[in-house]
């Protein structure tokens, strides 16, 4: 048996952070959701079923007629939506009532026409960018209980004042010093090797991955995470960076969401509240054109390999596409293009091969080099997202 997590029709609207990755590779919460259900079928191999068609260059496609468990690739898992799926027998499968397909157990994706469906309850699903910082305090909760049952902190406490009930897990080799952690809205967890810096103040739920720093001084409120090897500084509330990214100086970064790669330069801000205090609109790849979010809080959405220079400043609900370099005086457009170079005074284009070479460069730091697939894949981002530098169109 195999297990195959499925980006549904739906992964298309968490572009731009699916231009890269399945749906099923965002991190929400401490994990990915792969990593969750890795979590829960530790002896079955996991393949992936996804919507654009270069990203199976990297993660492996389903075995051919083989009994397989299909699960979509945004559903996290819970202690409900385990108990309906692991009763699932070959042929029959579970939805939404509103007709999203849940998980499946069959010989092929395309026999999911044919099965017995039963109502998928008590479920979550990441549907939207935005979900990725909105579900973060619950998702962050699961994963701390799944990832501490029965374990014992490990790590190292010096001159911490802690405050609240909820716990402070520290892995093996982690540690915060001289520090204020407030634990009364939700737990605190340090991966191995990760360090929270002399005066910072943090309020849970909060997690910092492997390899990762919380800088001196910084203020965090959550819920809020740092993947794996990443550094944070000044003042974070609510967002999350994915991996391999660095807000290491002063800057303020509000209910926003850091892809893999990424770095902010110092003093870099984000608004995440407009000045009159109206919902605020994201810009829907699929559609070409701003959609409301139905929040009045919404900051940042920067994908993979994007950077800004210091003292750049971010519109309430700016979308940044896959490797962007943004940089100048004043604030730039609320929606910048994959591979744009510039900023209010106007833009460019970051040319594929100068991307590549800078890409690396940055990679290197961390003894890695971006793979052939990866390569692909990022220069199938390059070509789909042409139309969006609407500078190349005017220069032509």
């Amino acid at each position: 048996m195999q297990i195959v997590l499925f980006d549904d029709a739906l992964a298309g609207k968490l572009l731009p952070f699916t231009f890269t990755r399945p749906v099923c590779e965002i991190r929400c919460g401490i994990t990915t959701i792969r990593e969750k259900w890795e979590y829960y079928f530790p002896e079955i191999e996991i393949r992936f079923l996804t919507f654009r068609t270069v990203l199976q260059f990297k993660w492996s496609a389903p075995k051919e007629n083989t009994d397989t468990l299909f699960i979509n690739g945004a559903l996290f898992p819970n202690e409900d939506v385990l108990s309906q799926i692991r009763n699932l027998a070959f042929g029959t499968g579970l939805k939404m009532e509103s007709g999203r397909l849940g998980a499946f157990r069959s010989n092929s994706f395309n026999d999911s026409t044919h099965l017995s469906w039963g109502i998928l309850e008590n479920c979550r699903f990441l549907t939207l960018p935005e979900d990725i910082f909105q579900q973060l305090g619950v998702a962050i909760q699961e994963d701390f209980e799944r990832l501490t049952v029965n374990r014992e902190s490990e790590g190292h406490l010096e001159h911490v004042t802690i405050i609240g009930s909820h716990p402070v897990f520290l892995e093996k080799s982690a540690s915060i010093k001289a520090s204020v952690i407030n634990a009364e809205a939700g737990p605190v967890y340090l991966a191995a090797d990760s360090e929270i810096m002399e005066g910072c103040l943090v309020r849970g739920p909060f997690a910092l991955g492997e390899h990762s720093a919380l800088k001196m001084g910084a203020k965090v409120y959550g819920p809020t995470v740092l993947g794996p090897h990443c550094k944070a500084g000044g003042e974070l509330n609510n967002s999350i960076l994915m991996g391999y990214s660095n807000k290491a100086h002063d800057g303020f970064l509000g209910n926003s969401v850091i892809g893999e790669w990424c770095n902010l330069g110092a003093d870099t801000n984000n608004s995440n509240l407009k000045n009159n205090y109206d919902v605020v609109k994201l810009w829907d790849h699929e559609t070409e054109r701003f959609r409301s979010t139905g929040l009045q809080f919404c900051g940042l959405m920067m994908a993979d390999h994007s950077k800004a220079g210091i003292n750049t400043m971010f519109n309430t609900g700016t979308v940044v596409g896959v490797g962007a370099n943004i940089f100048g005086a004043g604030f730039p457009r609320n929606f910048l293009p994959s591979f744009a170079w510039g900023g209010a005074q106007g833009f460019e284009t970051f040319r594929f091969p100068k991307f590549i070479e800078t890409a690396n460069r940055v990679l290197s730091r961390r003894g890695l080099k971006l793979s052939e697939a990866e390569v692909a894949i990022l220069e199938s981002v390059y070509q789909e997202t042409s139309t969006q530098r609407t500078w190349e169109n005017t220069a032509s």
